[in-house]
């Protein structure tokens, strides 16, 4: 099972916010996940748009979940890169 850290879309049409959350590659982008890790609201004021447990992010890097190009730049914001990141396959 590779997992990967994605955004999955919450809002209502033309407000978009995101949850960041640990999921399946393989399952549909709001579809099921297993773990949700943050929050991100592009249209909120800058120093409250993006909310991550580090934490919980640090743990599934360790176990090897990959981040989305675009998580990955939020997880960077956050400050949630102290920890390798694995290489993308293919």
């Amino acid at each position: 099972m590779a997992v990967k850290i994605r955004l999955r879309r919450v809002g209502r049409k033309r407000q978009p916010s995101y949850r960041i959350v640990v999921a399946d590659s393989e399952s549909p982008r709001d579809g099921r996940f297993v773990e949700l890790v943050g929050k991100y609201d592009p249209r909120a004021k800058a120093d409250k748009q993006i909310d991550v447990n580090v934490d919980l992010v640090k743990q599934w890097l360790k176990k090897g979940a990959t981040p989305s190009d675009t998580v990955a730049s939020l997880l960077k914001k956050a400050g949630c890169f102290d920890v390798k990141l694995p290489k993308p396959q293919g």
